[in-house]
């Protein structure tokens, strides 16, 4: 995949993740600057999630770790098998937000 086409498709889950948080009902503290989106939680931590270009990848720091992702046809896929990027980050914001929410890639 060419540069061009990998930021087309960050770009599109970045907005895609902003609309999921937005319908989530939680209160979320959420920044975006580039190809970087910041979300923070009321007890003061925050997941991030930033596209690494020369990787091809978009890597997601938690409170429990860092996790990278590789575009598998229209899907993210985890590296080291953690799964389907929307997945996971509803896991991950669940469990910092302290509420549970189900984040839909549509």
């Amino acid at each position: 995949m060419g540069e061009e086409a990998f930021l087309a498709a960050v770009e599109t889950t970045l907005d895609r993740i902003e609309d999921a948080l937005d319908a989530s009902g939680l209160d979320l503290d959420l920044g975006r600057v580039g190809n970087v989106l910041q979300v923070g939680f009321d007890d003061g931590s925050k997941i991030i999630v930033n596209a690494q270009t020369p990787m091809r990848e978009l890597w997601v720091a938690t409170r429990s770790g860092g996790h990278h992702f590789r575009l598998d046809a229209d899907r993210w896929m985890g590296t080291r098998s953690e799964g389907e990027l929307f997945a996971c980050l509803s896991r991950w914001v669940s469990a910092q937000g302290g509420e549970a929410v189900v984040l839909s890639p549509r």
